[in-house]
């Protein structure tokens, strides 16, 4: 029998019948409801956000959390699986579910207090509440403990002041999960949107992530009350963790572009006709497409053995950024060579790899970008910290 083109060493196989149920149930979700709509929303700059009950009527918003909290309580596989089906169909897609999930309702959950996580996590799995993650500031993103944003007490309450940039969803958010310098180090805090002295500014001119909504994030002054604060974490360990979880689901989701673009130019060698054969008939591209089966087939193994080590409690971040920094370059190359394969045809969204690869231009950046992932590995392997 031939083998699965996507899937060369039939990794399906070492999926449990859940885990294979929802990545099929998302996969549907993505071929009928996002595919269709995906190029004109990139083409236009605009957020499908007509897809967000959707969505968490499936259940994938803080999808591994208890069902206590109205989540579907599943495994970290299952998550992976998730980010690789939504961002075969677009990574903006994957990120606002991947934000909502890890950055916002994780923090919730792992570092608030009972009461904040009754308060908001049900209306964030319902998608009623929409969060976003206030981290990154304007003079950069690599070295977060060089925080500028500030939260100073004032009796009960905290003022804080500071700015935050490239923050996925922050225009539409209902509440931003705020990291701040504090006199006791880094802490987070929930700041509802309409707070005075909170304002938000899309940011335009993308040609990343353009079915995404980026913004800036601007603090004047802003008081919250000490019920805002998240109070079971302080310092870089509470920004960190909710970075690892979302860069977990970031090693499963550029597997799902990587799919998108090698299948649109698998499909498109057997029927673009040169020289009187198809361009699959030559070797140049044998060799891409027997090239880009073996890098998505390493990165699922990656992904699939991280996720396992996630769901048996031996993950170690080091981990994480390992299969981050691979499955980012696999795919963001993976979908430039698609490009070429496509020729001409290949600069239009007619086709997904041209979208892909801007996109994974973002993707490669943030939540660490590869140099950082790079040197977390050079520091786990030598011993000694190269920052």
């Amino acid at each position: 029998m031939a083998l699965n083109p996507t899937d060369l060493f039939d990794i399906r196989s070492l999926l449990s019948e859940e885990e294979r149920m929802i990545q099929d149930s998302v996969a549907r979700f993505t071929d009928e409801r996002v595919l269709p709509i995906i190029g004109d929303c990139f083409d236009q700059g605009r957020f499908p956000s007509e897809l967000v009950p959707e969505i968490a009527a499936m259940g994938l918003f803080g999808s591994s959390l208890p069902e206590k909290y109205g989540c579907a309580g599943l495994n970290a596989v299952s998550y992976g699986l998730i980010c690789q089906e939504l961002e075969r169909g677009d990574s903006g897609i994957r990120s606002f579910v991947s934000v909502q999930s890890s950055l916002c309702m994780y923090p919730i959950y792992a570092y608030g207090s009972e009461e904040q996580r009754q308060q908001y996590l049900p209306g964030m799995a319902r998608g009623e509440i929409i969060g976003c993650f206030g981290l990154t500031e304007p003079h950069g993103g690599s070295d977060p403990g060089n925080m500028k944003t500030t939260a100073k007490r004032d009796g009960g309450d905290w003022i804080i002041n500071g700015a935050k940039m490239w923050i996925t969803n922050g225009s539409i958010a209902d509440i931003a999960i705020v990291w701040a310098m504090t006199d006791e180090g880094i802490q987070g805090f929930i700041v509802p949107k309409g707070t005075k002295g909170f304002d938000t500014q899309v940011v335009h001119k993308k040609m990343s992530l353009r079915a995404s909504v980026t913004s800036a994030l601007f603090f004047d002054g802003v008081r919250v009350p000490d019920s805002q604060r998240l109070p079971n974490v302080k310092g870089l360990k509470g920004p960190l963790g909710c970075l690892s979880q979302a860069r977990y689901g970031i090693t499963w989701g550029p597997i799902g572009a990587a799919i998108a673009s090698y299948t649109s130019a698998l499909e498109y060698s057997k029927t673009r006709i040169l020289f009187n054969r198809p361009i699959a008939a030559t070797q140049a591209v044998q060799l891409k497409l027997a090239d880009m089966a073996r890098r998505i087939t390493l990165a699922q193994l990656l992904s699939l053995q991280l996720g396992r080590l996630k769901d048996s409690g031996n993950l170690q971040h080091s981990q994480v950024s390992l299969a981050k920094w691979n499955n980012c370059r696999m795919a963001l190359d993976i979908s430039r060579e698609a490009r070429d394969i496509l020729g001409g045809a290949g600069i239009t969204t007619e086709h997904p790899p041209i979208r892909h690869a801007l996109n994974l231009e973002s993707v490669i950046t943030y939540e660490g970008t590869e140099t950082v992932h790079q040197l977390v590995i050079g520091r786990e392997v030598t011993g000694i910290n190269a920052f």
